[in-house]
């Protein structure tokens, strides 16, 4: 009897990789003020902040690209012989987590935002993305089709069979995590970093079931 469906199935799972140049450089800034008062360290981390949010606007970063988070106040101790733990002082800390748009202008725009919030501001890291990664991720997913597809004809052929109807398709989401920045340099001490954001790639994976037929 023709056209009944082969009981024998392939499967192969294929991946594939796009790059593109990222349009979005997210940074975290960290403000960190050691004060003999707790009011002090609070009032000039509170400073400090403000300082590198201004900065930050006054570069042309919007206030939805800017979010600050992790406020933290404590006092410190040291252990003094013959006097058991004693406070020496207060830390106020808090992170501006910062999204720019304009990538190829980030190195200047946190050099001026380091340079408003003075010995206080600590860089805690940049990530690299895309503001939309619909379009990359639609190439790798294509790439991972392919190569699934490559694959498949490979493994039919050996069989000595050929490739039917695709029973199922399945994609694995691709891993999260930070895409690294390229390269940071520091040319001298006195010079800013340079940010090259170089290009960033997103990942696709997909399982697909072949009807193998002879």
């Amino acid at each position: 009897m023709t056209g009944e469906p082969s009981n024998r199935t392939i499967t192969v799972t294929g991946t594939g990789t796009a790059e593109a140049p990222p349009d979005l450089l997210t940074i975290s800034v960290g403000i960190e003020c050691r004060r003999d008062s707790v009011g002090t360290a609070y009032a000039d981390a509170g400073t400090a902040s403000a300082a590198v949010s201004g900065s930050l606007r006054g570069h042309g970063v919007a206030d939805a690209d800017i979010r600050t988070s992790g406020l933290n106040v404590r006092p410190e101790f040291v252990w003094r012989d013959g006097g058991g733990q004693q406070v020496t002082g207060y830390a106020t800390s808090s992170v501006l987590t910062v999204r720019l748009r304009q990538v190829s202008a980030a190195s200047d725009v946190i050099a001026a935002a380091v340079d408003a919030g003075g010995d206080d501001v600590r860089l805690n890291g940049l990530e690299l993305g895309f503001s939309d990664e619909s379009a990359v991720a639609s190439l790798a997913r294509e790439a991972a089709w392919q190569d699934a597809a490559a694959r498949a004809e490979q493994f039919a052929s050996l069989a000595t069979a050929r490739l039917g109807a695709v029973l199922s398709i399945a994609e694995h989401p691709d891993a999260p995590g930070p895409v690294p920045v390229a390269r940071i340099q520091r040319a001298a001490a006195s010079e800013s970093i340079s940010v090259e954001a170089g290009h960033a790639s997103i990942n696709a994976s997909v399982t697909v079931v072949w009807e193998l037929q002879a």
